[in-house]
């Protein structure tokens, strides 16, 4: 199947069309346009520093309903006794840097780069990316961030210097979301890490019928500015209740 190159304007081919990897187009820009047309499209980038920008859906889809996150005995332990401090959006060019930065096992590198921080920044400048994150004495010890669309919240990357870290900060944002009306969490690619939190695989024809519906329900959300953002930023506490070293989420 032949590979789709991006004009000047952000539009992408149907995701159907995707090689069986995955790969569905090459090039275009990190413009906050097209990656927002993107991830409606149920469309993601993902490429090495100093080569082309290469645009991806995969199928199957890992995905993290809500209702179905499963937290371990020990987890919920850790949660109960406050051993984090849960902060929404306070410092999400930290996070993002965290997720670049922090070393992973069995990973020599990172696919985010200093472009796609960049991008991401503007997305939150705009009120669309988002995080959640773990702190401990007051120094950042965990975060998991990505980008909401309608009632999706599509997730990029976390990152931990403290175990469970990271999963109480993903903990916290799955509440949020969920009492926020978000109905599904796109996780992207396989992780046994989330599947063991309760993620789980779908065709990619069902995820784009989830997305499709939750653009059409999440038509009236407004997304924050970064000012309000930060004069809202909520604090929340671990004990209240409640990728991997894979690329994504």
């Amino acid at each position: 199947m032949a590979l789709f190159r991006l004009g000047p304007d952000p539009i992408f081919p149907p995701p159907h069309l995707a090689e069986p990897e995955g790969l569905l187009a090459i090039g275009g820009d990190l413009s906050a346009d097209r990656l927002l047309a993107a991830y409606r499209q149920g469309v993601f980038p993902w490429f090495e520093a100093g080569g082309p920008i290469l645009w991806w859906s995969p199928d199957p889809r890992l995905v993290l309903f809500p209702n179905e996150l499963r937290v371990s005995r020990r987890l919920r332990r850790t949660l109960r006794s406050g051993r984090f401090e849960i902060r929404s959006d306070s410092a999400f060019d930290r996070v993002i840097h965290a997720c670049a930065e922090t070393p992973r096992n069995h990973e020599d590198g990172t696919w985010i780069t200093t472009e796609m921080q960049e991008a991401y920044i503007r997305l939150h400048q705009l009120g669309h990316a988002h995080c959640m994150e773990a702190w401990r004495d007051g120094a950042l010890v965990g975060g998991v961030y990505g980008v909401r669309v309608g009632r999706c919240f599509c997730g990029e990357s976390m990152f931990h210097t403290e175990n469970d870290a990271s999963k109480a900060a993903l903990v916290a944002l799955v509440e949020q979301l969920q009492a926020d009306g978000v109905g599904l969490i796109d996780c992207q690619v396989r992780s046994e890490h989330l599947v063991r939190l309760g993620a789980r695989e779908i065709r990619r024809d069902e995820f784009l019928m989830h997305l499709t519906l939750g653009l059409d329900e999440g038509s009236q959300h407004v997304p924050r500015s970064n000012g309000d953002a930060r004069r809202a930023a909520t604090i929340f506490s671990a004990a209240s209740g409640r990728l991997a070293s894979h690329k994504r989420i």
